[in-house]
C-alpha cells in the first residue's frame, strides 16, 4: 500500500501548514496571553515602590526633614491604609481567638503592595477565603469588613502601580472569585460581592483616567521636547543661511578684486615674461571660477523669497545710521568707541554690526520704554562689543511713542525687522564663526547685557580694493 498525504497549498502554490485563525479566536489568545504576562507570569518579583518626587508646586516650597518626609508620603499612605484595614479585621473579630491572624491577613496584603505588588492581590485573594473561613459572619460574605478594606486598597494601589490592563484583569479575577464563592455558598449566607464589585470598578475606573490622563500629558511633554528641539535646530540652520548669504557678499567682492588685479597686473609691467602673463591668466581664471561656485552656492541656500540687496552689506561705519534708527523707533541709546579706531576684516565688521543690530531689536521687542547705550572696544588682540539695556519702566511710564508696536503707526520701520536673525542664537552662531567669546545675560538692575569679543589678528584689515590702478 502506498501512503498518500494530503496537505494544504496556497492558490499560488505555497506551503500552508495550517488554516488561519479566526479573529475571535486570536482576540481571545491575545487575552490569555495578556493575562499570564500581567498576573502570572513573575508574580511575585521584587518591585519596591519608589520615593516621591519632591519638585512638585506644593512639596517644592517645603524645606528640611518635612522635604524628606514628603518623598515616603504614599509609602506612609499605604501602611495607613493597612492599619485601619487591620483595626476593622480586629473589631470584627469580635474578641475571637482568630483575631489576631484576621488583622494579620488584612495587613499583610496591604504593606506587600509596597515591594511585590502582583503577589499581593493573590495574597490577598488567599487572605480573603483564609479570613471567611475562620473569622467569618453569617452577614459578611465572601469579605469581612478588614478584608474589604484590604483588598479594595490592594487593587487601587497595585492598578496604581502597574498598568489600566492589570487592573481590568484582576477585577475579572475579583469577580470570578465573587461568582464562584455565591454558587458555592450563596444559600447559606449573605453575599456582599456587589458591594465589592462596584466599588471597586469605580476605583480601578478612576486610576485607569488618571493613567490614560498621565500617559497623555507625558506623550505631548514628549512632543513638545521634540518640537522645540526641531525648532532649534531650524533656528540654527536659518541662522547660518542667512550668516552664508551675507558672507558671500564679502567673499565675491574679495574675489572680484583678485580677478581685477590679475588681468592688470600684466599691463602695469613693460614687457612682462610669459610666464608671468600666463600666471597671472591662470589666477583670474581660478578667481572668477570661485566666483561662479559662489554664486552656485548663493542659489541653493537662498531662500524662495530672497532678494539680493541693493547697497553692500553693511560695516561699523554704518553703526550711527542704525542707531538714528533705532533712536525713532523709541529707544533712547548711546555710543561708545574706545580705543585706536581702524580697519577690521569685513567679515569681522558685519558679524559686529548683526550683533549690535540684533541686541537692539530684542531690547525693543522685550524691553519696551528701556534705555540702551552700545560700547564698541578696539583693544590689540580684537574688537570687543557690548550692549546694555535698563530694565523696562512699569507700563504706566512708556509713552505711546516709546512702544515699538507704534512706529508702524507713524510709518517707521523698527530695527526688529532689520535683524533678520533669531536672537541669542544668531549672535552666538556668529561669535563661534570667528572663534569669539561672548556671553548674555540678565544685569543686577534687572536689565541684560551682552558681551562679545571678536579676535582679530594683528595687521590684519581690510584687503586693498583700489583696483588695479598704476
Amino acid at each position: 500500500m502506498t501512503e498518500t498525504t494530503h496537505t494544504q497549498t496556497t492558490p499560488d502554490g505555497a506551503f500552508r501548514p495550517h488554516e488561519a485563525r479566526s479573529p475571535e479566536y486570536r482576540l481571545a489568545a491575545n487575552a490569555l496571553r495578556g493575562l499570564r504576562q500581567d498576573l502570572f507570569h513573575d508574580a511575585f518579583a521584587y518591585r519596591p515602590m519608589h520615593r516621591r518626587g519632591v519638585d512638585g508646586p506644593l512639596t517644592g516650597r517645603l524645606s528640611g526633614r518635612t522635604r524628606e518626609y514628603a518623598a515616603w508620603a504614599p509609602h506612609l499612605l499605604v501602611a495607613g491604609a493597612g492599619v485601619l484595614a487591620m483595626l476593622a479585621a480586629w473589631a470584627s473579630a469580635d474578641g475571637s481567638l482568630w483575631a489576631p491572624m484576621a488583622a494579620v491577613l488584612a495587613l499583610a496584603p496591604v504593606l506587600l503592595t509596597l515591594v511585590r505588588p502582583i503577589g499581593a492581590f493573590w495574597l490577598s485573594l488567599a487572605a480573603t477565603a483564609a479570613s471567611s473561613m475562620f473569622v467569618g459572619t453569617f452577614g459578611d460574605w465572601p469579605w469581612q469588613p478588614g478584608g474589604f478594606v484590604a483588598h479594595l486598597t490592594v487593587l487601587t494601589v497595585v492598578a496604581i502601580r502597574t498598568r489600566p490592563r492589570t487592573a481590568a484583569w484582576m477585577w475579572v479575577l475579583t469577580a470570578v472569585y465573587a461568582s464562584v464563592v455565591e454558587a458555592a455558598f450563596g444559600h447559606r449566607f449573605s453575599n456582599d460581592s456587589a458591594p465589592m464589585l462596584v466599588v471597586s470598578a469605580l476605583a480601578l475606573l478612576a486610576v485607569t483616567v488618571w493613567h490614560i490622563r498621565r500617559e497623555a500629558e507625558q506623550t505631548v511633554t514628549a512632543q513638545q521636547t521634540v518640537t522645540a528641539h526641531e525648532r532649534s535646530r531650524r533656528t540654527l540652520l536659518e541662522e547660518r543661511t542667512t550668516i552664508a548669504r551675507e558672507l558671500h557678499d564679502v567673499v565675491a567682492h574679495h574675489m572680484s578684486v583678485v580677478a581685477i588685479q590679475a588681468e592688470a597686473a600684466p599691463y602695469r609691467v613693460q614687457d612682462p615674461p610669459p610666464e608671468l602673463a600666463k600666471a597671472f591668466a591662470t589666477i583670474r581664471e581660478n578667481a572668477v571660477a570661485a566666483l561662479t561656485e559662489l554664486r552656485r552656492v548663493l542659489g541653493v541656500v537662498r531662500a524662495e523669497d530672497y532678494e539680493a540687496p541693493d547697497a553692500p552689506q553693511p560695516t561699523l561705519a554704518d553703526l550711527d545710521t542704525l542707531l538714528a534708527n533705532v533712536r525713532e523707533a523709541g529707544l533712547a541709546v548711546e555710543k561708545v568707541v574706545t580705543g585706536a579706531v581702524r580697519e577690521l576684516p569685513p567679515g569681522v565688521e558685519l558679524s559686529a554690526y548683526r550683533i549690535v543690530q540684533e541686541a537692539l531689536s530684542n531690547t525693543l521687542r522685550h524691553a519696551p520704554g528701556a534705555s540702551a547705550r552700545v560700547e564698541v572696544g578696539h583693544v590689540l588682540g580684537g574688537l570687543g562689543l557690548r550692549i546694555v539695556n535698563g530694565p523696562p519702566p512699569g507700563p504706566s511710564l512708556v509713552k505711546p511713542g516709546d512702544h515699538p508696536a507704534t512706529t508702524h503707526e507713524r510709518g517707521l520701520r523698527p530695527p526688529p525687522s532689520m535683524g533678520a536673525g533669531h536672537g541669542i542664537t544668531g549672535m552666538r552662531e556668529r561669535v563661534s564663526m570667528l572663534n569669539g567669546e561672548m556671553t548674555a545675560g540678565p544685569t543686577e538692575d534687572g536689565g541684560y547685557e551682552v558681551a562679545v569679543f571678536l579676535p582679530v589678528a594683528m595687521g590684519t584689515g581690510r584687503a586693498d580694493d583700489s583696483g588695479a590702478g598704476a
